[in-house]
């Protein structure tokens, strides 16, 4: 199965409204970066065992170790959570940014390092998740 049937399933498989919010910022998402390579992790490691909920990624980044290694990774995801949805931004290097930059302004949801978590677009400022998101991807172009 290619990864557009994969993401296609898994919003698919999301109960209302749930489903209707991850389609609509899968929409969004594909605006901000129309031509990006989509991703579609099904939250299980390499021996199978389940290490994390199913998410979409989109965009590409590379991530750099510190022993020298290095592997590509996405810039922006999305992925259902038990009580909502939440919108990774990825790689961005102050871990204190989104959630002074955006928090306040965003609406009833968490901002992490990383993460932006809400129960649905309802309870948000689209318009200022959109901002950090592509505040996340102008900041982490390969």
């Amino acid at each position: 199965m290619n990864v557009q049937s994969q993401i296609k399933n898994y919003i698919a498989a999301q109960a209302e409204p749930k489903r209707s919010d991850m389609q609509e910022l899968h929409g969004v998402i594909l605006g901000i970066m129309p031509d990006c390579k989509l991703w579609f992790l099904d939250g299980r490691d390499e021996t199978g065992k389940v290490v994390s909920n199913p998410n979409i990624g989109y965009g590409a980044r590379t991530i750099k170790y510190a022993d020298g290694q290095s592997r590509e990774f996405y810039q922006i995801g999305l992925s259902a959570n038990t009580t909502g949805i939440s919108v990774y931004v990825m790689g961005i290097k102050d871990k204190k940014y989104l959630a002074e930059k955006y928090g306040k302004k965003i609406g009833q949801a968490s901002v992490t390092g990383y993460c932006i978590k809400f129960r649905a677009l309802k309870n948000i400022d689209v318009d200022v998740l959109v901002d950090a998101m592509r505040y996340g991807v102008d900041h982490t172009r390969a």
